[in-house]
């Protein structure tokens, strides 16, 4: 059997080689072929990845009979996304594992065990939403700035001449965005 393993981890500082260690030794215990496809620093919240279309790509060709993943949550954690996915593979006759549930969507129980895990997963993104949302109010109502710190802007002078926006943000090392921004709050302060 031909499989094709996915992997992901969400940040770019962390890496798969727990997924992928345990992913091989499933796969090389069942005698199946793999072909390894990694998604570093992708989240599972977003339908399109780069690493995960190249799969599906392959997969709609044909070229693997399953998709093996270490637990559904690296798949994806939006229960609609998933179960898209689930309903693509099985038109294309491509089974669907994952190890650490237990799931082998070839069995009416592994399609059912694939649909409750599928409302967890995005039960559980949900709640760290809210989480997320609730620290922004708590932080916003304390007066907090929010977002990422401001850069700094080594020489000042530069935000007040006339030269180009684009040309100010390659002396700076920053975003045109950034320029645009900083002078509108001085032309504001002006004003």
């Amino acid at each position: 059997m031909r499989v094709a393993i996915y992997a992901r981890v969400s940040r770019l500082d962390q890496e798969p080689e727990n997924q992928l260690h345990e992913l091989r030794r499933y796969v090389q215990a069942r005698g199946w072929d793999a072909v390894e496809f990694v998604e570093h620093g992708v989240s599972g919240a977003k339908d399109r990845r780069p690493v995960l279309d190249a799969m599906l790509a392959d997969v709609r060709r044909r070229r693997f009979d399953a998709v093996v993943c270490w637990k559904l949550d690296r798949l994806g954690r939006n229960m609609r996304h998933l179960v898209t996915l689930l309903d693509e593979l099985r038109a294309l006759d491509v089974a669907f594992v994952t190890i650490g549930e237990g799931l082998d969507t070839t069995t009416p129980a592994g399609r059912m065990t694939f649909g409750i895990f599928a409302a967890v997963a995005e039960f559980e993104r949900e709640r760290t939403r809210e989480r997320i949302l609730l620290a922004l109010d708590r932080r916003r109502a304390r007066g907090l700035r929010l977002g990422r710190a401001r850069k700094m802007i080594t020489k000042p002078d530069l935000l007040s001449g006339a030269d180009s926006h684009q040309h100010v943000a390659t002396q700076l090392g920053l975003s045109v965005g950034t320029i645009r921004r900083r002078r509108a709050e001085i032309d504001i302060k002006r004003g």
